[in-house]
């Protein structure tokens, strides 16, 4: 019987999709976590369903929806993550040694969660520096920076003796800056820390201007919705979130790039461990972010939770040459429901019948066929920036068309959104009082309404 392959999952906080030297960043240096996408595949079109930490890390380790796992946004819900569906307590009882490493986030305490067998995180958002650190249940101080502490431990992990195969979640703090989120899920900004040895990295680089870096004023004409809360985001209580970022400056770009640079070095690190174990053809890795993030894209930055591009697409790259060729370009609709059941097959086991993702196996064999052609987005207005009142939405993606309806604003439609994401990548455009599109429009209505219906397991 062949050997069941080890589950190596690395999950960035708040990564867009083009964070990284393969995902097309045009300076930052990331060797290591390139390699994972040369050696392996590049998911082009791969998308965050609920794009905010809590509810889209639910969902990457339970394969739900969050309007069915029920943690729809960073509120301390501590009670309901230790009832998960977690894919973790499946490859538990297909023989895995499982463990958990680094930030968890779905409810305030890092408590461990069932489904590890090693266990490792920190209250909420955790600290960039000196973390106090739960380690199988106890909490244990720790001096220095963050992303080290946790690359050491990883690279700890995969040195021990393992006598069953082993499944490693690595979730990193980086790149998110330093925040308290209280339990009701209001925060207050700290702000970008950078390891001592890389705060000079990038220095003067530059991230080109994209077409859809707008001035408020510019934005609002597409985007009646945003009226309100792009002028919020001026106020007093918003400024206090925003500028300890640099939001939307090149300062900001630049912080994040350079934090990333402790990141590939771990990278480096594990790949290192593995091959001298001899065991790396014989890990699939996975690599990707938890949501998107703006760098001004629609007069937005950490508004990651939106359904523009930079904010609901995901780097989401695999590596594992048993199954997966080098070089391999996926442009299918993919989400991140999809991990859990793909790892769940990878250990020899059936996905049960709660989870709503799809394998990606048989799409990394080239068999497409029934493959989905739209992706739901959704999220629920909730209190974590000052500027963002009653901005609940629902969202469809089609290979080609996005369409947004705003919940909570609209009275009837007449503020929702409508791109044509082929002759208009940008999403600069709105179509939705084009007299040409509403038949396109209904459709895409209709499909919503499947798609709603069918993330909370009523289909």
């Amino acid at each position: 019987m062949p050997r069941k392959p080890n589950l190596l999952v690395i999950l960035i906080d708040d990564l867009r999709f083009d964070e990284f030297g393969a995902g097309g960043h045009p300076y930052m240096k990331s060797p290591h976590i390139d390699r994972i996408a040369h050696e392996g595949a590049l998911f082009e079109r791969a998308f965050h369903t609920t794009s905010i930490c809590s509810p889209n890390r639910a969902s990457i380790v339970t394969g739900q929806y969050a309007a069915r796992h029920g943690i729809i946004d960073n509120v301390a819900r501590d009670a309901s993550s230790f009832r998960l569906p977690n894919y973790h307590l499946e490859l538990q009882r297909l023989g895995y040694e499982t463990a958990h490493i680094g930030k968890w986030h779905m409810g305030n305490s890092g408590r461990p969660r069932p489904g590890y067998d090693y266990w490792v995180a920190y209250d909420g958002h955790g600290r960039l520096t000196n973390p106090n650190l739960n380690i199988n249940g106890k909490y244990v101080q720790h001096t220095g920076y963050v992303t080290d502490i946790m690359n050491g431990m990883a690279v700890d992990f995969l040195k021990r003796k393992h006598v069953k195969p082993w499944s490693l979640f690595f979730a990193h703090k980086a790149v998110h800056p330093d925040a308290e989120q209280a339990a009701d899920g209001t925060v207050r900004m700290d702000g970008y820390v950078v390891a001592e040895r890389h705060k000079n990295l990038y220095k003067g680089c530059v991230f080109p201007k994209k077409p859809n870096m707008l001035p408020p004023e510019e934005v609002i004409k597409s985007k009646p919705a945003w009226a309100e809360a792009l002028e919020l985001r001026k106020s007093k209580a918003s400024r206090a979130v925003l500028d300890p970022l640099f939001a939307g400056e090149q300062e900001e770009i630049r912080l994040r790039a350079a934090m990333m640079a402790a990141v590939d070095e771990g990278i480096g690190m594990l790949f290192d461990t593995l091959e001298k174990k001899g065991e790396l053809d014989n890990t699939f890795i996975l690599f990707l972010g938890d949501n998107g993030y703006f760098f001004g894209e629609h007069g937005l930055g950490p508004e990651r939770r939106f359904p523009y591009e930079e904010g609901v697409r995901a780097p989401l790259i695999a590596r594992f040459p048993k199954r997966i060729k080098a070089g391999t370009r996926l442009k299918d609709l993919v989400i991140c429901q999809d991990i859990a059941p793909t790892l769940i097959e990878l250990a020899g086991g059936k996905p049960g019948a709660h989870i709503q993702g799809r394998s990606l196996l048989p799409l990394i064999a080239g068999k497409r066929t029934g493959w989905r052609k739209s992706v739901l987005h959704e999220y629920w207005a909730e209190n974590a920036y000052p500027w963002l009142v009653n901005m609940t939405y629902k969202a469809v993606r089609t290979e080609r068309y996005k369409y947004i309806r705003w919940v909570n604003r609209s009275r009837n439609g007449e503020l929702d959104e409508l791109y044509d994401l082929s002759t208009d990548p940008y999403e600069i455009r709105n179509l939705n009082k084009s007299a040409a599109h509403q038949p396109l429009k209904a459709k895409l209505q209709k499909e919503l309404k499947r798609l709603s219906v069918e993330a909370l397991g009523l289909i």
